[in-house]
């Protein structure tokens, strides 16, 4: 195996554990919107499903730059759970400010690991992945940023 073998493999690696934490993310955020109450309830009900969507929407990109790397991708529920390190919460009565702020620290996880498999493309010479991937992290950043501004009182 060359260097180059070795640093696509370790890019695919890095982008399954993002697509993994992308669909517990997705999954997570889809949860919330079923959930959350209160007196924002619709704001919070449509923002949360605006994100689940855009999550979503991410991770065929994911995939398919895994396979055109020539690496495979995830197969299943249960290999997303090998590999996901964003935790599931299936908490009952989670307050909405408790939903903002977990669904806040998890996007900026994803902002990390996308740093992280920013700087593999680059090692591996993978402009086409590294470009998307700065997509992929504004997308995460701005979800945060609104999530942080909800959660504020006043």
């Amino acid at each position: 195996m060359t260097s180059g073998d070795n640093a696509r493999k370790a890019l695919a690696n890095s982008l399954n554990t993002v697509l993994a934490d992308s669909f517990a993310l997705y999954f997570k955020t889809k949860n919330f919107h079923w959930h959350v109450s209160g007196p924002h309830f619709r704001d919070y009900h449509l923002m949360f499903d605006e994100q689940a969507t855009q999550i979503l929407m991410t991770t065929d990109m994911i995939a398919e730059r895994v396979r055109k790397i020539g690496q495979r991708t995830l197969t299943s529920i249960g290999d997303v759970s090998k590999h996901q390190n964003i935790a599931d919460n299936d908490a009952e009565n989670l307050s909405a400010d408790q939903m903002l702020s977990e669904l806040r620290e998890n996007n900026l996880m994803l902002v990390n690991q996308l740093r992280a498999a920013k700087a593999l493309a680059g090692e591996a010479g993978d402009n086409a992945t590294d470009g998307m991937i700065d997509d992929w992290t504004d997308q995460a950043e701005q979800r945060a940023w609104f999530l942080l501004e909800s959660a504020k009182n006043g």
